[in-house]
């Protein structure tokens, strides 16, 4: 008996990335990014930019989408899309589109949370890839995010610790913008950081009790170094620049990596899974597979392109939930701060 091909639409719209993906049965047959580049220009992500760029990219993007997977969009089982947590602007347009679609198509609509999506990345079926078994640790990494959530199934997950301020990428991004980097900065930092020599300068890492994090503190310090350097010396950030950002780098880990061995001593589980964009950080993945040898853990890492925001990772959950017939009322309304 032949298996039936389930085709599922996702749509991913929480920032300021507009991406649609085609999923059949678990396997990506296209992943579509439309970028906003405008940002750059600000220093950072503008709500009110991002969300008519959205409008202007989600019909073309879902579009070729459907072309690249060589299916027309009748062939549709399900349309998921980002209910959140997310810019509120962004997510209405994603919302809004896959809702209406859905509707003229008479197929179900299944709404999907954005932290689900980079958790549950991992089980795209992709060749050479394995999948972390249930119970896993998850940690979520990105510019919005910073998460460690416990993982009992694919829809029963908990999250023991959390960034109390800034997310990791904010701190990278801070970073950048103190020493006058282009944003986003945590890219830059990374490749600056390899020619760099990792503990030139010392910064504290914040205290912070149990499984959470704080970042805006090491901003903070980082800002106070760098005025009084260039007091002493105004060329200090030219001249220092790969020692700076190795060092930054290597605090950021070293904050991570410690609140990691933290979960795992208190849970006992030794299976972890990264995701987000900041896990496409190369410093990251080097401690992660560092950290097997000498913990004896198991870590998943997911392909570069399911890292960053991307309709592929909002696709699985949606198929995933279509297995289960869990599936959306026409009545759901996006949320800006989704719980998992």
């Amino acid at each position: 008996m032949t298996k039936e091909n389930i085709y599922i639409l996702g749509i991913e719209s929480s920032c300021d990335d507009t991406s649609a993906a085609i999923l059949c049965n678990a396997k990506i047959l296209s992943n579509v990014v439309a970028s906003q580049k405008i940002h750059a220009e600000y220093g950072g992500v503008v709500p009110e930019l991002a969300s008519r760029a959205h409008q202007s990219n989600i019909v073309p993007v879902v579009h070729q989408a459907l072309k690249e997977a060589n299916i027309t969009k009748t062939q549709l089982n399900g349309i998921a899309f980002t209910r959140g947590p997310g810019l509120m602007g962004s997510l209405l347009v994603g919302t809004s589109f896959a809702k209406s679609l859905a509707y003229g198509l008479e197929i179900p609509l299944i709404d999907v949370n954005h932290m689900q999506g980079h958790i549950l990345a991992h089980f795209i079926e992709e060749s050479g890839h394995k999948k972390p078994p249930f119970p896993f640790l998850a940690m979520t990494i990105s510019g919005g995010h910073t998460q460690i959530v416990k993982v009992n199934n694919y829809f029963e997950m908990e999250v023991i610790g959390e960034t109390i301020d800034d997310a990791v990428g904010e701190a990278y991004d801070k970073s950048g913008k103190i020493l006058g980097l282009g944003y986003p900065a945590g890219s830059q930092i990374d490749k600056l950081a390899q020619a760099g020599e990792p503990k030139a300068y010392q910064f504290t890492k914040p205290k912070v009790a149990g499984l959470d994090f704080s970042f805006s503190g090491l901003k903070t310090a980082i800002l106070y170094f760098i005025q009084r350097e260039e007091k002493v010396n105004p060329n200090f950030v030219k001249e220092n620049l790969n020692d700076i950002c190795a060092s930054i780098q290597y605090t950021i880990i070293e904050i991570l990596m410690d609140k990691l061995k933290l979960a795992v001593k208190q849970t006992g589980i030794k299976h972890i899974a990264i995701g987000g964009g900041v896990s496409a950080n190369s410093g990251i993945r080097t401690a992660l597979k560092s950290a097997e040898k000498k913990h004896d853990w198991t870590t998943y890492i997911p392909k570069f392109e399911y890292t960053t925001d991307n309709g592929a990772m909002i696709a699985i959950v949606g198929y995933l939930k279509y297995l289960e017939n869990d599936f959306s009322n026409f009545n759901v309304m996006a949320s800006a701060r989704l719980k998992i």
